[in-house]
């Protein structure tokens, strides 16, 4: 969870507030009275606690399940007063679904994932594009979260991606889209099946954010010949 993030939760969540952290078991948010994951309470804090508290929740308010299983959580309506999903739903198969439920269990929350600044940037775990784990690219439009699956051609054309350079110039609040929301929020499905949508959304995002990139080099006849072959 972005510091500044943190810091602002802690001013503005009143002590008394019942709070939902949703797959907070690397980093669970020690302010939860409750914390659903698909991972068990024992194993919880591989990359060590966002904030400086004792954990509020115990083994008896730790939910273990699957959070895309498409069944109800096992929490009312507006249950809890905020629900915290940090760095989730850019990992799971169904971010839709957990959106919904996210909506349904609290009357306020806080979302945040990985930029498409971050996630379309080369270099961060390796020779690839963005995390290896993560399964979507994600923009926030007000106050909805637009969920493209990741492509694997997003790896294999210069134009798909930003060098590692331009991430390394990132703010941590660039390489992350949040959203405060009270009430419920929006999430869609991006679409796009026509020919070269794909290409001109993954190119155009990139050449908006990074005009000056030179173009990729042309490939000479030789190489262009080998490529054709290699598909027949």
């Amino acid at each position: 969870m972005l510091a500044e993030s943190l810091e602002r939760f802690d001013r503005e969540v009143p002590a008394s507030a019942s709070v939902l952290d949703v797959g907070g078991w690397a980093k669970p948010l020690t302010r939860a009275d409750w914390v659903l994951d698909v991972m068990p309470y024992a194993t919880r804090g591989l990359l060590g606690s966002d904030g400086d508290g004792p954990e509020r929740f115990g083994e008896e308010t730790w939910v273990e399940r699957d959070i895309c299983d498409r069944t109800p959580w096992p929490f009312e309506d507006d249950q809890f007063d905020f629900v915290v999903c940090s760095h989730v739903l850019e990992d799971i198969r169904d971010p839709l679904w957990v959106a919904s439920e996210l909506s349904r269990v609290a009357k306020a929350g806080y979302v945040e994932v990985p930029s498409r600044l971050e996630e379309q940037s080369r270099g961060l775990q390796g020779d690839w594009v963005g995390w290896g784990h993560h399964h979507w690219l994600i923009e926030l439009e007000g106050d909805r979260f637009d969920f493209l699956f990741k492509p694997h051609i997003i790896h294999s054309r210069e134009e798909f991606w930003f060098p590692h350079s331009f991430w390394t110039g990132l703010t941590e609040e660039q390489r992350v889209e949040r959203l405060w929301w009270t009430g419920s929020f929006e999430t869609r499905e991006v679409l796009l099946f026509g020919p070269g949508e794909l290409d001109e959304d993954l190119a155009g995002f990139v050449s908006r954010h990074m005009p000056d990139r030179p173009p990729p080099p042309r490939r000479g006849l030789r190489q262009r010949a080998r490529a054709l072959a290699g598909r027949s």
